[in-house]
């Protein structure tokens, strides 16, 4: 991935509270043969760390802040537009058996590796149908389908209407993207060199356009200059960052339906009641179902957790160890010099305990009031003295002195 992506996916894992730190301290003694053992213990620990939970939530704030889900797929839906027809009464009968036809629109996926079947209706968003006006009738010609919150997906749709002569018909088939995606204004299409995409795709397409025509206001960057072509497109010379989205708004449009136009035959010696069409559709990457199971599973969560609790408590008794052994070694090492350092440490700590003022060791030596700073302290002593009998003075006569 990229240095940007990279470190896009390092602010996502930093936003998240903190897990346990598996971290030991630095160990430097070149003396021991455990020596080579102990250093290997961070390394694992942080390799260990990097998987499990912690890397799983690195990777779902990528994807919830991002939105870089696996890239949709390029795949052919081959549509089969066919009809059947069933003959009226003939000669001598004396039944009331009408003449009628039934059309059927069907289709598939192409090569779908996945091997699971997607129904056909769940590719489009709505369907039209649009027959002959003329023999149909202005309120009888329009079969639609329109995708609703509680539409139960179909492999395929039908339509039944009488009739004993050819009938000609238009498909208005609407996809249904997700995410959904806008048709651009023809003059801004032609700037950009996009007809039909996603939102966040028409916006970086935006962006990449100003970057490289360099129309962002050098001083005040929140402004875009607007060239000849922009200000025919957003009528105005200059405006905002935050104003694009909304000035956007109103150049997008939803996108064109695939038309198809097709004939219904009734004839009982046509062969050819049966059309297939190809179509571009866009599918999820199997991938993509694969990262959503593993990010929402919650298997052996509680053991990986206990895990990594006791991870943890193994470290920190490690480091405790460590101190120790440094103290002692400390003390082999040099005794002297240990006493010393360690007289001096207990001292410091008695002085923080007993919260002592000043140091009375060294306030004992005449050599503490020579210095160039007792001049200083005794002139703000005494002034803070007179200060202070002076306001004794003025709470006795009641009186302020000036």
């Amino acid at each position: 991935p990229s240095a940007e992506v990279t470190g896009l996916v390092h602010g996502c894992a930093d936003s998240r509270p903190a897990g346990p730190d598996h971290r030991t301290q630095a160990y430097g003694d070149p003396g021991g043969h455990q020596e080579a053992h102990y250093s290997e213990v961070p390394s694992s620990c942080h390799l260990a760390n990097g998987w499990g939970v912690p890397k799983q939530r690195r990777l779902a704030d990528f994807w919830s802040v991002t939105g870089l889900f696996p890239p949709q797929q390029k795949r052919k839906l081959r549509v089969y537009i066919s009809n059947t027809c069933t003959p009226g009464k003939l000669e001598g009968e004396e039944s009331e058996k009408v003449a009628s036809w039934e059309l059927r629109v069907e289709g598939k996926l192409l090569e779908d590796p996945g091997k699971q079947k997607r129904k056909f209706s769940s590719f489009f968003k709505s369907l039209v149908i649009e027959l002959d006006k003329e023999l149909y009738g202005p309120d009888n010609h329009l079969v639609e389908w329109h995708r609703m919150p509680t539409t139960q997906e179909t492999d395929g749709f039908q339509v039944k209407r009488p009739g004993d002569v050819n009938v000609k018909c238009t498909l208005l088939l609407m996809l249904d993207h997700q995410p959904p995606q806008y048709k651009l204004d023809p003059r801004l299409a032609r700037l950009l060199g996009v007809h039909t995409q996603t939102r966040a795709s028409i916006m970086q397409a935006l962006w990449l356009y100003i970057k490289t025509n360099k129309l962002q206001d050098c001083h005040e960057k929140e402004f875009i200059n607007c060239n000849r072509y922009f200000r025919q497109i957003f009528a105005c010379p200059r405006m905002r960052f935050s104003e694009i989205p909304m000035k956007l708004a109103g150049l997008l449009q939803h996108p064109d339906p695939i038309v198809i136009n097709h004939v219904i035959s009734v004839d009982p010696n046509d062969q050819k009641k049966t059309a297939c069409f190809d179509i571009d559709v866009e599918v999820d990457d199997p991938l993509k179902s694969q990262m959503a199971s593993f990010l929402s599973s919650t298997t052996n969560q509680q053991e990986i957790a206990a895990l990594e609790m006791k991870i943890h408590e193994t470290i920190e008794s490690i480091n405790q160890l460590k101190t120790q052994r440094d103290f002692m070694l400390s003390f082999s090492n040099n005794p002297q010099d240990f006493i010393q350092d360690w007289l001096k440490s207990q001292s410091r700590d008695l002085k923080l305990m007993t919260d002592t003022a000043g140091n009375p060791e060294e306030e004992r030596r005449s050599a503490f009031f020579q210095s160039s700073w007792t001049q200083e302290a005794v002139s703000r002593y005494v002034f803070a003295k007179v200060q202070q009998r002076r306001q004794e003075l003025e709470q006795v006569l009641g009186i302020r002195l000036t």
